[in-house]
């Protein structure tokens, strides 16, 4: 594979500390959620949410890829990431994740095929392939 960007990120401390970037652009105090038995402190965000955002983010740029190439319309489309964590048979933790995907300006069936596509492009649904539950939740239009 010809690497075509490299993005680099450094955390301190775990789940109680930060993680920042060389660039400064991404420098954030983590903590853990109140769900897992930390704090949940204010103006702190965790990896799972770190997870979603980076997930939804190029998600929805793989299926704006796709939507041009097939000639459709992406407006007003969004994609929402929840990331689930839970522990697993082996004695760890994974993630389960459902990704909301939604299409407005393509009809349902049409909707539906362009996330399926989008799910073969993106580069997270393809680092995560066969490690981990993802669903598609797709809505077009009616």
């Amino acid at each position: 594979m010809q690497i075509l960007y490299t993005a680099e990120a450094t955390a301190t401390g775990g789940r109680e500390g930060a993680v920042t970037t060389p660039d400064g652009y991404l420098d954030v105090d983590l903590s853990v959620p109140e769900e897992l038995g930390g704090p949940g402190s204010d103006g702190t965000t965790n990896p799972e949410q770190l997870f979603a955002a980076g997930y939804a983010a190029c998600f929805h740029s793989a299926l704006k890829l796709v939507v041009k190439g097939a000639k459709a319309s992406d407006e007003g489309s969004t994609v929402s990431a929840r990331v689930g964590l839970g522990a697993n048979d082996a004695g760890g933790f994974g993630f389960a994740v459902e990704l909301v995907v939604a299409l407005p300006a393509v009809d349902q069936a049409t909707a539906e095929q362009l996330a399926a596509k989008a799910h073969q492009v993106c580069p997270y649904s393809n680092a995560t392939r066969g490690n981990i539950d993802v669903d598609l939740s797709v809505t077009g239009s009616r």
